[in-house]
C-alpha cells in the first residue's frame, strides 16, 4: 500500500484529522464508537481486555456498531507480552484498518495486519527508534512526543515531525500536550497527517475512567503533573495527586524489578489501576461532556485556526 493509498483510506476519511488515542483503563468500545461516529479515528489498547476472549468481542461490538468507518487498535509487541500470539490471532480474524504497535518492534504485527489488509503504525518516542520502525516497513509512525500523556516523549512535537521527515514518506501521527483544534492545524501544517488527542477525551461521558479520575482531570492542570519511570520503568507521564494519594514518595520514586508489559497478566490492570495519567492538555478539560462534543469544537477550533492561516499576507 502505497503512502498516498494510506492517507486517502484513513486520514481521508475523517472529519478532523484526530485519533482519540488509546488510554489504558481509559478507552473502552463506547469511546471508539462515539469517536468514529463523530468523524475522527476512535482507538483502544487491547491490555484494556482482560483476555483475547474479551478483546474478540469488543471488536465484533466496534465493527458492527460504525460500519467501514477507520478504528484502531493498539498492540503491546514487547517481549514480556505473553499474550501477544493471542490477540494478534483476533486481529486476523476481525481485520481492523489500523493497528498501532507500541513498547517494542512492529515487526511481530507486520505479517499478520497487512495479511489481512489493515495497517501498521508504530508508537515512538525518539528519531532513534522511528527510524528503526521505518525499517521494518510500518505504513506509519506516531511521534509521541514531551506533553503527552501515559507514556511520553522527549521531543518537541515539531522538531519530531521535521526531523522524521527526513527520512519517512508514510502516515505520521504526532502526540503530546495537543488539545485543542488549533494544535491538531499547527501539527498538520508542521507535516503531520493525523494528530493524537488523548486527555481531552479522558473525561468525556464515554470514558471508562473512574468518576474521581475525571474529575482530578477537571481540577488539575499542566503543572500538576510529573514524569517518571519508577511506575512502569519507562517515562510516563502522570498526575501527581494520584501519586500522592496511593502513598507514593515523590522525592523517592525509583523504578524497582524488571519492565513487563504482560496483557495476559492477572495484575496489570489491578497495579496500576489507581495510578492515574495525564497529559499536558489538562487545561483544556473542563468539564464532562460527550465526545460528539468535544469533538465538534475540535471541528469549530480546527477550521478557525486554517482559516486565520490562510487570510495571512
Amino acid at each position: 500500500m502505497t503512502a498516498v493509498s494510506v492517507r486517502a483510506d484513513v486520514a481521508g476519511r475523517l472529519r478532523v484529522p484526530v485519533i482519540a488515542a488509546p488510554m489504558f483503563l481509559v478507552s473502552g468500545p463506547e469511546l471508539v464508537i462515539a469517536a468514529c461516529r463523530a468523524g475522527i479515528l476512535g482507538s483502544f489498547p487491547a491490555p484494556n481486555c482482560r483476555t483475547a476472549e474479551t478483546l474478540d468481542q469488543w471488536l465484533t461490538q466496534i465493527s458492527a456498531a460504525i460500519g467501514d468507518a477507520p478504528y484502531a487498535v493498539n498492540i503491546v509487541t514487547h517481549r514480556t507480552n505473553t499474550r501477544l500470539a493471542e490477540d494478534l490471532e483476533v486481529i486476523a480474524r476481525h481485520r481492523p484498518p489500523v493497528v498501532i504497535t507500541a513498547l517494542g518492534s512492529p515487526a511481530p504485527a507486520l505479517e499478520t495486519v497487512h495479511g489481512s489488509g489493515g495497517i501498521v503504525l508504530a508508537d515512538v518516542t525518539s528519531i532513534g527508534l522511528a527510524a528503526k520502525a521505518a525499517a521494518t516497513g510500518v505504513d506509519g509512525l506516531v511521534c509521541v512526543s514531551a506533553g503527552a500523556g501515559g507514556h511520553t516523549g522527549h521531543l518537541s512535537p515539531f522538531a519530531f515531525i521535521s526531523a522524521v521527515r527526513e527520512f519517512f514518506d508514510g502516515l505520521v501521527v504526532v502526540g503530546g500536550g495537543i488539545a485543542d483544534g488549533a494544535g491538531v492545524a499547527g501539527a498538520v501544517v508542521a507535516g503531520a497527517d493525523l494528530v493524537y488527542v488523548g486527555t481531552r477525551f479522558l473525561a468525556t461521558e464515554e470514558s471508562v475512567a473512574s468518576d474521581a479520575y475525571k474529575a482530578m482531570v477537571i481540577d488539575n492542570g499542566a503543572d500538576d503533573l510529573i514524569v517518571s519511570d519508577a511506575v512502569t520503568g519507562a517515562p510516563a507521564s502522570w498526575l501527581r495527586p494520584s501519586l500522592v494519594a496511593n502513598g507514593i514518595d515523590l522525592s523517592t520514586m525509583t523504578f524497582e524489578g524488571q519492565r513487563t508489559y504482560d496483557a495476559g497478566a492477572a495484575d496489570t490492570a489491578r497495579r496500576w489501576r489507581d495510578l492515574w495519567a495525564a497529559g499536558q492538555g489538562l487545561g483544556r478539560v473542563r468539564a464532562v461532556e460527550p465526545v460528539a462534543a468535544v469533538v465538534d469544537e475540535l471541528a469549530a477550533e480546527y477550521d478557525a485556526a486554517l482559516a486565520r492561516i490562510r487570510a495571512l499576507p
